[in-house]
C-alpha cells in the first residue's frame, strides 16, 4: 500500500509538468532553440489561448484564472520591455511587482473550490486581479526615480537579478502547493506549482525576449496540458474508487492475448447496505472494498465496470496460478472492518421527559451516561466478497466468452452460499462458447 501511494505521489508531482519544464530546460540550455520570436509568440498565445479554451469547456475555473494571470504578467514584463532589455526603472519596478503578485495569486487559486464560472465564485478572483494590475502600473510609475533600472543583456541567456526576497516568496509557495499535492494528488495543484517554477524562469531571462517566451509558453502549456489530463482521467477513472472505469476496461480487453484470466468481484449484500445505511455508508463500502482490490497480487488490474461489481484482468496468466491470489483477496476483504458512526444522538428516542425523573437517583443518571455512550461509539461492519474467475484455452480465446464464464462462475459463487471464489471449468466454459456461437 505504500509502495502504490509513494508512486501515485510521484507519478502526480512529475507529470505532466516536471517533464515538460525539464525537456523546455534541456532544449534552452543545449542550444537547440532554433525558432524565430515571431515563431515562439505564436507557440505561446496558442498554449494561452488554447489552455484558456480548454479550461473554459471542461469548467475549469482555476487553471483558466491561473493562465490569466500568466497573461496579465507577461503583457506587464513586455510594456517595459523594448526589444533589447528592460527599459529603466519602470521595467525594474514592474518586474519586481509582477514576481512579487504572481505567486500570491497561485496560492490563492490553489485555495479556491472549483465552482465553475458562476459569479459569486468568479467575482472576487476576478476583482484581486484588477487590484494587482492597477497595483502594477501605480507603483512602477511613483517608483521610478528612486528604482535602479536593471542592466541590459548582451548574450541569449543572460541572466536578469532578481531581489534575495523573490526566491524565498517562490520557494515558500512551491512548497506550499507541493504540500497540497501530495495531500491531494490532484492534476491542477501539480500543474500550478510547475506552471510557477516555470514563470520564475521567465523572470530570470525576462530581459531576453525568446528564451523568456519560451519558458512563458511551457508555464501556459502545462496548465493547459493538466487539463487535456484531467479529462483523461475523469473518462477512463472511475471518480468514487479511483480505479480505472469500464471504458478502460473495455479498451484493455481489446488488447488481452492468450493465455489470461477474468476474475469478476461482487460485493455481497450490498443493497442490503443502502437499504439500511443509505447510499453514503454504500459509497463508503466500495472505497474500502475498491481500495483492497487495487492491491490484487499476480500481475491483476482491477476496474469497475458498474454498482458494486468489479473486474479483474490477468494478462499471461491461467485461473490455476491466480487463485491463490484471488483466494488471498478474498480473506483479506473479509477480515477488514468498517466503521460506521451510528444514528446521530439528537434523532435517537429519548423517552419521557427526565426533568420528571429526578426521584430515580444515581442509578439512573448511570444508566442514561451508558446508554448515550454506547450511542457515541462506531458501529463495525463486515463486507465480503464472491468472485467467479475463467481463464482463456486454445479452444476458446475470445475476451468476451470468457468474461460471460466468469460471470456463470460468479453466479455459482453466490448461489454456494457467497464470500468464496469459484473457478469456471473447462466443460462450462464450452458450453458458454456454443451458446455465444449460437
Amino acid at each position: 500500500m505504500v509502495q502504490r501511494s509513494s508512486k501515485a505521489i510521484l507519478k502526480a508531482v512529475t507529470v505532466p509538468g516536471g517533464i515538460l519544464l525539464l525537456g523546455v530546460t534541456a532544449l534552452v540550455y543545449s542550444g537547440w532553440l532554433t525558432l524565430a520570436q515571431p515563431a515562439l509568440n505564436f507557440l505561446y498565445y496558442c498554449a494561452l489561448i488554447g489552455g484558456m479554451l480548454l479550461a473554459w469547456r471542461f469548467h475549469s475555473s482555476r487553471a483558466f484564472f491561473a493562465l490569466l494571470v500568466l497573461f496579465l504578467a507577461e503583457q506587464t514584463i513586455s510594456v517595459w520591455r523594448p526589444e533589447h532589455g528592460l527599459a529603466g526603472a519602470y521595467g525594474s519596478v514592474a518586474l519586481q511587482v509582477v514576481a512579487i503578485i504572481v505567486p500570491m495569486n497561485f496560492v490563492l487559486i490553489a485555495l479556491m473550490h472549483e465552482r465553475g464560472f458562476s459569479v459569486p465564485s468568479a467575482a472576487p478572483l476576478g476583482l484581486l486581479l484588477f487590484i494587482g494590475s492597477v497595483l502594477v502600473v501605480v507603483l512602477s510609475h511613483a517608483a521610478a526615480e528612486i528604482a535602479s533600472p536593471l542592466p541590459r543583456p548582451h548574450h541569449l541567456a543572460k541572466v536578469v537579478p532578481l531581489p534575495g526576497y523573490t526566491f524565498l516568496l517562490y520557494a515558500a509557495a512551491s512548497i506550499f502547493l507541493l504540500g497540497r499535492l501530495v495531500l491531494t494528488h490532484k492534476l491542477i495543484d501539480g500543474a500550478l506549482l510547475w506552471s510557477l517554477v516555470a514563470f520564475l524562469q521567465f523572470l530570470r531571462f525576462s530581459g531576453t525576449a525568446r528564451i523568456s517566451t519560451v519558458y512563458a509558453a511551457t508555464a501556459a502549456c502545462i496548465l493547459a496540458v493538466s487539463i487535456i489530463e484531467d479529462s483523461y482521467l475523469l473518462a477512463y477513472h472511475d471518480e468514487l474508487t479511483a480505479l480505472p472505469s469500464r471504458r478502460a476496461f473495455n479498451d484493455a480487453m481489446l488488447r488481452l492475448q492468450d493465455p489470461f484470466s477474468i476474475a469478476v468481484v461482487d460485493i455481497d449484500h450490498f443493497k442490503h447496505f443502502n437499504d439500511t445505511h443509505g447510499h453514503d455508508t454504500g459509497d463508503q463500502v466500495l472505497r474500502l472494498v475498491a481500495s483492497n482490490l487495487s492491491r490484487v497480487t499476480g500481475g491483476g488490474q482491477t476496474y469497475r465496470c458498474g454498482g458494486e461489481e468489479f473486474t479483474i484482468l490477468f494478462p499471461g496468466k491461467t485461473s490455476s496460478e491466480v487463485g491463490d491470489h484471488l483466494e488471498r483477496l478474498r480473506g483479506v476483504i473479509e477480515r477488514s472492518e468498517f466503521h460506521m458512526r451510528n444514528q446521530d444522538r439528537r434523532q435517537v428516542a429519548r423517552g419521557p421527559d427526565r426533568r420528571n425523573e429526578r426521584t430515580r437517583g444515581r442509578a439512573r443518571k448511570a444508566h442514561a451516561i451508558r446508554q448515550l455512550s454506547q450511542e457515541r461509539s462506531p458501529a463495525r461492519l463486515h463486507v465480503t466478497v464472491s468472485i467467479g474467475v475463467a481463464s482463456s484455452t486454445a479452444e476458446n480465446p475470445l475476451p468476451d466468452l470468457i468474461l460471460q464464464a466468469a460471470d456463470k462462475a460468479l453466479y455459482r459463487a453466490k448461489a454456494n452460499g457467497r464470500n468464496r471464489v469459484e473457478v469456471a471449468s473447462a466443460g462450462r466454459q464450452r458450453r458458454v462458447k456454443a451458446a455465444g456461437i449460437a
